[in-house]
């Protein structure tokens, strides 16, 4: 499980600063559609503040309490008002619906059940209004890389906390096959303190052919499938999913 990972919502900031192509991208879709959005696995805000920011009634939904508190505290800053919601993306009833859903950030591939994934697809049916959309990124997996997860800890980042000073980011992972899940752990060190947070972060891979499949049992239809930010076509080489849905 993960949950440990995202305990710890001003470290995340610090290493996934947010901006760029994907804030614009999904700024650009809610302001295309317009009227209410809903953000499942909204983290601490990332791409829902900049949204909320637009002028669009707002709700975010996350399981972990601090990451929503973290998001909070950002959206007061900005004088920004969410509607901020702690539950479980894959069973979940606001008692109303949107016309804009969206799950960024391979947020989506914490769920590692098909059943899981199925279940959160049609919650987000249930949610979506007439004529609304439902957007989602996933990474397009790589046998190659999932092949290279050995288990060996390896330096991936590093990132500068005002606190603690430059902070390394080590991880070892391993590719469990039949599963199609990522089990890793991410250790977290300065130099005064070595592995100051330890936590397992597990990633399912979605692949190319079973995506329409799941979200055709979903209830949804799948109307396009851009491989990159900039909606070029998706393709082998490309490093996403990024899938536009409708109610089927």
């Amino acid at each position: 499980m993960s949950e440990a990972f995202y305990s710890h919502a001003r470290l995340y900031d610090l290493m996934f600063p947010g901006g760029g192509p994907a804030v614009d991208f999904y700024r650009a879709e809610a302001n295309r559609q317009g009227g209410r959005v809903l953000e499942l696995g909204c983290g601490t805000g990332h791409k829902l503040i900049p949204i909320a920011s637009d002028g669009h009634p707002c709700v975010g939904l996350d399981f972990s309490s601090d990451m929503l508190a973290e998001a909070q505290r950002k959206a007061n800053e900005r004088g920004v008002a969410v509607e901020w919601v702690q539950s479980d993306m894959r069973a979940f009833d606001l008692g109303r619906t949107f016309d804009f859903v969206f799950i960024t950030a391979n947020s989506l591939l914490h769920l590692h059940d098909a059943e899981d994934l199925v279940s959160c697809f049609r919650s987000v049916r249930r949610h979506l209004a007439p004529g609304a959309r439902f957007v989602f990124d996933v990474f397009n997996p790589s046998v190659r890389l999932l092949a290279e997860a050995d288990g060996v800890r390896r330096t991936r980042e590093s990132f500068m906390d005002p606190d603690r000073g430059n902070v390394s980011v080590d991880v070892a992972e391993i590719y469990d096959a039949p599963a199609q899940v990522t089990r890793g752990t991410w250790h977290f060190s300065t130099d005064s303190e070595p592995d100051f947070v330890v936590a397992p972060l597990e990633i399912r891979s979605i692949f190319p052919q079973e995506l329409p499949l799941l979200v055709s049992l979903g209830g949804l239809r799948l109307v396009e499938r851009f491989g990159d930010w900039s909606g070029r076509p998706f393709a082998v080489d490309t490093p996403l999913q990024l899938c536009i849905c409708e109610s089927a």
